[in-house]
């Protein structure tokens, strides 16, 4: 059974964590224990209600303010699929943990408020999910039961979107009326939008295919761990352990490695604890090499057409997440993968309107949540794939020198 991964975005209050209570609700997805749970805890059970929200919102915080904050993460499935639900806050302060939920989804689910319509934050998530590469997008215009389900309501946020969409080049996007209070067109479609034609959500998330990577001509495989156990058993041992993040890798294979430039052969593989003729992506394996060559970890084993680029200056796009300011000069580590060098940003050409969605001048300086465009240059040379090519190869994140928290996510061109 194949699994999806799927997250909810929005601006606040459009109904997110309702939503996947809802889902999880009426798929009959939530045991006896936590369904007691939800009625006794629930802020509404005076009035027979059951606040689908608390199955996400689990922090003290969120529960006392009503909002999400954090991302939350929820499991189900269904006799077609698996799904793995990221649940992501709508507050423009956490965007940072938006982005984080964001990064591994195969789809995403915008909510609207279909008495706002398409909002700032509405842009914002959307341009995320272009910037990520996310393949599907469903755009719940939620809260139809409190603007008398009218469909001119909602055809005019379709149309707004539609241009926001076009914009930012989204590949698969379906709108979809809902109410996730009410239930309508969650799981079955509801009576109450006659109207509307189309699939119930769960239906749609049962029926999306699931983008696999089928190109298996570059290999790109990031050491994690050098094994080198020098015990009498295995006393000449040397294997580079790490995950295949793209491509394919056959025993007597001839490799690269990166930056070093040094070349190779596979000499055994190993996948699961026992040797194999050939391993490839996403499987974690142990490689073993005719040669005796200095690879640390971080460093990047290669092979086939295409090699990344090895460069020390490059442009990237990058969501900022810090409350401090970004500023051409400063410095901060740069992890790619298993690989991490030191770093400054040289300059920064321009930032996008998330309103507009127009490159502004360049401003000198990032400010949270901030997309720009910006110049980097690392102390050593960095082996990479532009993110549009090969996501797996050109995302990476920015880090504190002193704190070592994420301050910002990257998107290497």
């Amino acid at each position: 059974m194949d699994l999806l991964r799927f997250i909810t975005a929005g601006s606040v209050d459009d109904g997110k964590s309702t939503l996947i209570g809802r889902l999880l609700y009426d798929s009959k997805s939530i045991l006896a224990d936590q369904l007691a749970a939800l009625e006794q805890q629930s802020k509404n059970k005076l009035a027979g209600e059951i606040d689908l929200a608390l199955l996400t919102d689990g922090l003290r915080a969120e529960r006392e303010q009503g909002i999400t904050i954090d991302v939350a993460y929820k499991y189900f499935s269904t006799p077609k699929r698996k799904f793995i639900i990221a649940d992501a806050p709508g507050h423009i302060q956490y965007t940072r943990n938006m982005i984080t939920g964001a990064s591994n989804a195969n789809l995403i689910i915008i909510l609207v408020d279909a008495r706002n319509g398409v909002v700032e934050q509405t842009r914002r998530h959307s341009i995320i999910a272009s910037l990520l590469n996310i393949p599907h997008v469903i755009v719940a215009i939620n809260k139809m039961d409190l603007v008398d389900y009218s469909q001119d309501r909602y055809n005019n946020i379709v149309i707004d979107y539609a241009e926001t969409a076009r914009a930012l080049q989204l590949r698969d996007v379906t709108y979809l009326p809902i109410s996730a209070l009410k239930g309508d067109n969650i799981v079955e479609r509801s009576s109450s939008l006659p109207w509307y034609d189309g699939p119930a959500l769960l239906e749609l998330l049962e029926s999306t295919p699931l983008d696999i990577d089928t190109d298996l001509s570059r290999g790109r495989l990031s050491v994690q761990y050098v094994i080198r156990p020098q015990t009498e058993a295995h006393h000449d041992y040397r294997g580079y352990a790490g995950k295949i993040s793209s491509g394919i890798y056959r025993k007597g294979d001839t490799i690269t490695v990166l930056p070093a430039g040094l070349t190779t052969r596979i000499k055994s593989i190993e996948a699961g604890g026992r040797a194999v003729e050939e391993a490839f992506a996403p499987q974690s394996v142990i490689l073993q090499l005719e040669d005796d060559i200095d690879i640390s970890r971080g460093d990047l084993l290669v092979n086939g057409g295409n090699p990344p680029r090895v460069e020390q200056e490059f442009e990237a796009l990058l969501c900022w997440m810090d409350s401090k300011a970004l500023l051409p000069g400063n410095k901060y580590l740069l992890q790619l993968g298993s690989r991490t060098v030191r770093s400054s940003i040289r300059n920064i050409e321009y930032r996008l309107d998330v309103n507009t969605l127009e490159k502004q001048p360049a401003p000198g300086q990032a400010g949270l949540n901030d997309i720009v465009k910006a110049t980097i240059r690392t102390a050593s040379p960095l082996p990479f794939d532009a993110y549009n090519d090969l996501p797996a190869g050109g995302g990476a994140i920015l880090i504190d020198e002193t704190s070592f928290v994420t301050v910002g996510a990257l998107m290497l061109q």
